[in-house]
């Protein structure tokens, strides 16, 4: 194994730290604890990344705390999130494009997440070859408490250790590791955890986990990973009840990680087996129906009767919603959700519409502008139920909704997309 002596010089670079910053501002993000923002920033780049290199050649840089900030999980609970400063997540990302490609080329080829080149789509693809092609359909889906909040910065520097001898990086990732979290006024240490949020965090996770990835592959089994999300493919439930005991052994008395006893479950196939966001059966994917639950409160919002604006521009703020949905959930075979929601939405433009129309004889105009001949029937305008009446469909067709106001349809998208393999490993 190839082990690296002399990296903290290719740090000390303007112009590799111009391109770590011209990479965070394409990925956004919020400022820091000292409240400046990445356009700020930019405001005085030139003399912010002169300041920075300079500091980092005298080894004068020290990383300060993260920023707190809590958002709410599916299950009712909390995730912490840690936001770095701008400079720092410039000094993070310049050091992570040094010492990410020493160590991703011997990563697991069954771990996905974070990884150039990969995603959770291939992820979920895996894992359907792994059931569907190779029978490995009792599957261990484990479940690790905060994670990220928990892993050992000893174990973190000794894991980087082995490919990296050079004392000063070393140093850089224990000063990000322990800068601490504000959180309100207060500053709080950190002996434990890589806060999520930081531009290096992914990486060290990765290594991190790697080590488990790797025991489980030198056992003979079955894995694929995203980040903190694990599954085991087994061909028998002793199978899958071997695997989860030495899984938790290695990640409890190895990794000093906590696996979540309650979430932690066996699964067939024939069953579902939940993962990032779908559940793979057998012989299909579906989406998760909380998943669909969440887009349609999110749709409902947007498509208030009483928000005062015309459809053209509500239909500019829902396209961004279908588009993203669909292009991360094409994967599975949803053709029929995805109708019934297009059916759904259509319905809630028509209901928007009347209301904006009022009287019935607005109504009927426009039915008499088609072509239409009355009579016609005179129907409560602001009523959910006449939206999907035949009057309502014929005034506002779906050709006119989906090809003169630009509405996305996600009933035409393909679903359940085949996704490239890698190497089954």
């Amino acid at each position: 194994m190839r082990k690296y002596y002399s990296l903290y010089g290719q740090l000390l670079s303007k112009q590799r730290l111009y391109e770590a910053f011209r990479h965070i501002k394409r990925n956004k993000g919020a400022a820091g604890i000292d409240g400046q923002s990445l356009g700020a920033f930019e405001a005085n780049l030139e003399v912010e990344l002169s300041c920075l290199l300079l500091e980092l050649k005298e080894k004068r840089y020290r990383a300060q705390p993260v920023r707190r900030v809590a958002i709410a999980k599916d299950d009712g609970g909390e995730r912490l999130l840690g936001i770095p400063t701008v400079r720092d997540r410039v000094v993070q990302q310049a050091l992570r494009r040094i010492i990410e490609p020493i160590f991703e080329p011997d990563f697991h080829p069954s771990s996905y997440g974070y990884r150039p080149g990969r995603s959770g789509h291939h992820a979920i693809g895996k894992a359907e070859l792994f059931i569907r092609r190779y029978r490995r359909d009792w599957v261990v889906d484990m479940d690790l408490s905060k994670c990220f909040d928990t892993l050992n910065h000893d174990l973190i520097i000794r894991q980087f250790r082995q490919r990296i001898t050079d004392g000063s990086v070393l140093s850089l990732l224990r000063q990000f590791l322990e800068s601490g979290v504000m959180v309100g006024y207060h500053l709080e240490e950190t002996e434990l955890g890589s806060p999520q949020g930081g531009v290096i965090s992914p990486l060290i996770a990765n290594v991190y986990l790697d080590a488990f990835d790797q025991f489980m592959k030198a056992r003979g089994h079955r894995i694929v990973r995203y980040a903190d999300d694990i599954l085991i493919l087994c061909g028998s439930r002793a199978g899958a009840e071997n695997a989860l005991r030495v899984a938790r052994r290695y990640l409890e008395n190895e990794l000093k990680l906590t696996v979540n006893t309650t979430k932690t479950h066996i699964a067939h196939s024939d069953e579902g087996v939940k993962f990032l966001g779908v559940v793979i059966h057998s012989k299909y994917t579906r989406i998760q129906g909380k998943k669909v639950v969440r887009l349609k409160q999110k749709l409902k919002s947007l498509t208030k009767r009483n928000r005062g604006i015309g459809l053209a521009a509500i239909i500019r703020e829902l396209n961004p919603v279908l588009r993203g949905f669909v292009s991360y959930f094409r994967v599975a075979n949803c053709a029929r959700v995805l109708k019934q929601v297009m059916s759904w939405l259509r319905r809630r433009l028509r209901c928007i519409q009347l209301k904006q129309w009022k009287k019935p004889s607005r109504l009927h105009r426009r039915l008499k502008q088609l072509g239409y001949q009355p009579p016609f029937r005179h129907i409560k305008m602001q009523s959910w139920r006449n939206a999907a009446s035949p009057l309502a469909s014929l005034a506002l067709p779906n050709t006119y909704l989906h090809n003169d106001l630009k509405l996305m349809d996600l009933a035409k998208v393909k679903t359940g997309i085949t996704v490239p393999e890698f190497g089954v490993s």
